[in-house]
């Protein structure tokens, strides 16, 4: 069942959602309503060509455990070549626009304008945090996602050059797995994503991971 919300901050409980994690439709962007969302798993695709913000919930987590993040041996190669600069929270917008300017023209498109808005104003109460990398002084690849207790929700990356998305991945797992960091939320499986340890999760371990301290 997909339910409509309404201006009350509030969700159903996923356990209702339809199966493929569809929980809800309508509501806002508030940074309220975004934090009680990823607080209880939930999180939002704003299909803004058609202005309906979706809000999905799947019972079945693909997430990445930090301590669990693999390393592919051509990865280890291109690191210890130092080619590469990653940083982080240096270039928050310039991370964001590049995710959504790579994917703007496909279908199903949800990072517009609005939803860009909606996390820079996140990332200004320090609730999202982005992973950049560098070649030279250029932007070449990076990541961003929500941070709430000791979770990652991952929201998108991009890559300008090969494997720059994968070394922002590495290092923001390296990053959680040395400062108590539990889990990153993948939202979705791909490919790329199992290549470099995603795995499934029940829901409810998924909710003991966010209510861990």
């Amino acid at each position: 069942m997909v339910f409509q919300l309404t201006k009350r901050l509030a969700f159903p409980d996923p356990h209702w959602g339809d199966p493929d994690g569809l929980l809800a439709i309508g509501g806002d962007l508030s940074v309220d309503r975004l934090i009680l969302a990823y607080s209880n798993g939930i999180f939002p695709w704003y299909a803004f060509r058609e202005k309906v913000i979706q809000w999905w919930c799947p019972l079945q987590r693909f997430v990445i455990f930090p301590e669990e993040i693999h390393i592919s041996h051509s990865m280890r190669t291109l690191m210890n070549k130092d080619k590469y600069k990653v940083t982080f929270n240096h270039a928050f917008e310039q991370v964001i626009r590049n995710c959504s300017k790579l994917r703007i023209e496909q279908e199903g498109a949800w990072l517009g304008e609005e939803m860009i808005e909606a996390y820079i104003r996140m990332y200004e109460q320090n609730l999202v945090a982005s992973v950049e990398v560098w070649e030279g002084n250029k932007l070449v690849g990076g990541l961003y996602g929500v941070t709430l207790g000791t979770c990652f929700f991952g929201e998108s990356m991009f890559s300008l050059v090969p494997s720059a998305s994968k070394l922002a991945l590495i290092r923001l797992a390296q990053l959680l797995h040395a400062h108590g960091g539990t889990l990153i939320d993948c939202q979705f499986e791909t490919p790329h994503l199992k290549s470099m340890g995603g795995r499934f999760i029940s829901y409810e371990e998924y909710m003991e991971c966010l209510k861990a301290e």
